[in-house]
């Protein structure tokens, strides 16, 4: 039986100076996730990193576009067209500002919620209907984060030694659920990811 192909995306903006800021959350899950698996996103095609790993029984493109946030689904939609991935195979994972810091959620569909990245996919790929894995960042003005930080540069800014340790302390969930998505669906998937408040 052939495998599936699931394209595995994480959202970001390139270069040094973005490297650890909130909003590159979705380039660091998946530079570990491929890390882990002993590769690296080293392929360049359509502006974006990638690198296709067979895994959990199924084809993954795990890819980083490289076109800043608000351009990011012109390579999601390039990799999706050229190798056939259907929409429910698709799972972006990203920043969050609505959702306290470590939180985590899958979900189907919906709208951007203000974030550009999503909002650039659904434009390009046509469609809302792919799956978003969102990491909670927090909001300033909510939970201690000081009310006078504009958002933009609060999720410009690097993450603390505090939330880094958080979301490195989340990668084994995030692990568990992008592996139960390939092998088991999207509500197995749910049941592991959406438990981590």
């Amino acid at each position: 039986m052939a495998e599936e192909t699931y394209l595995i995306v994480g959202l970001g903006n390139p270069g040094r100076d973005y490297e650890h800021t909130r909003h590159n959350v979705g380039f660091q899950v998946v530079d570990t996730m491929v890390r882990n698996e002993g590769e690296y996103l080293e392929l360049n095609k359509w502006d974006a990193l990638y690198c296709r790993i067979s895994l959990w029984g199924g084809r993954l493109f795990f890819v980083k576009p490289q076109s800043f946030m608000n351009l990011s689904g012109r390579s999601v939609a390039r990799f999706a067209d050229f190798f056939k991935v259907s929409r429910d195979r698709i799972l972006v994972i990203h920043d969050d500002i609505d959702m306290n810091p470590g939180r985590l959620k899958l979900v189907a569909g919906g709208g951007p919620g203000g974030h550009n990245g999503i909002r650039s996919i659904i434009q390009c790929l046509g469609t809302k209907d792919f799956f978003r894995l969102k990491y909670g960042v927090g909001r300033p003005g909510r939970n201690g984060v000081h009310a006078d930080i504009p958002v933009d540069r609060y999720v410009l800014a690097s993450l603390s030694s505090d939330e880094q340790e958080l979301l490195d302390k989340r990668m084994s969930h995030l692990s568990s659920g992008v592996e139960a998505f390939v092998k088991a669906g999207s509500q197995q998937a749910m049941n592991i990811i959406n438990s981590v408040k």
